[in-house]
């Protein structure tokens, strides 16, 4: 059982992740132009907040993730609202390629600061989109550490015009970056912190055969 098996079940429960997800969805709606013939797919998804509030502007979103319980959650949800443009699926795409599904868009929350490979990541992302495809990341800015503390071993939030020219290298265009959220974060019993959090929206421009 992983970290966030054992966050699943309150992760509804923290009004930030609402907060958090509204603001991104919004900036989404706002910088992509979305319609009801485009499919989705959300990596990392979690309980799938993000893609519960897109789900009406998408034809069909698959919300993929390497939690059982996340996914649980997120199968309880889609049946219990009664929708049927959503799936949820466990699977592992940090470290294999998922070949059976390619989508219009595909975006991220917070997620891609746990993977330890990016290049490798968005290599997978460009293989799973469309030619004309939008990628959408949201993560934390470089930060000194301190959002999750001693033992984290993923990265310290993101240099995002670093993270844009590796983007660039992947055969992505009209790069563009803002911040769209700020989380506040008690690091201690005396210490509350702010954490920027920025989205950065790119198009997929595929190679020629």
């Amino acid at each position: 059982m992983n970290e966030f098996d054992l966050k699943a079940a309150d992760w509804d429960n923290n009004p930030m992740h609402w907060e958090r997800s509204e603001a991104i969805a919004k900036e989404i709606k706002k910088l992509i132009p979305l319609n009801k013939s485009m499919t989705a797919l959300e990596y990392g998804a979690g309980t799938g907040i993000t893609s519960f509030l897109l789900k009406d502007d998408l034809k069909q979103i698959t919300l993929m993730d390497n939690s059982k319980e996340m996914v649980k959650i997120m199968n309880e949800k889609i049946k219990t609202g009664k929708v049927h443009n959503m799936n949820a699926l466990m699977f592992d795409l940090e470290h294999k390629s998922y070949k059976e599904l390619k989508v219009d868009l595909i975006y991220t929350q917070m997620v891609l600061h746990h993977v330890i490979d990016i290049d490798s990541i968005i290599n997978r992302f460009s293989e799973m989109l469309n030619p004309g495809g939008y990628l959408a990341i949201s993560d934390l800015y470089s930060e000194d550490g301190s959002f999750h503390g001693e033992g984290f071993n993923g990265h310290k939030g993101f240099d995002v015009d670093e993270l844009a020219l590796l983007i660039r290298k992947k055969r992505f265009t009209s790069i563009f970056h803002k911040k769209c959220f700020v989380m506040d974060r008690k690091i201690s019993e005396t210490e509350t912190r702010h954490y920027p959090v920025f989205l950065l929206i790119a198009r997929y421009k595929a190679r020629l055969k």
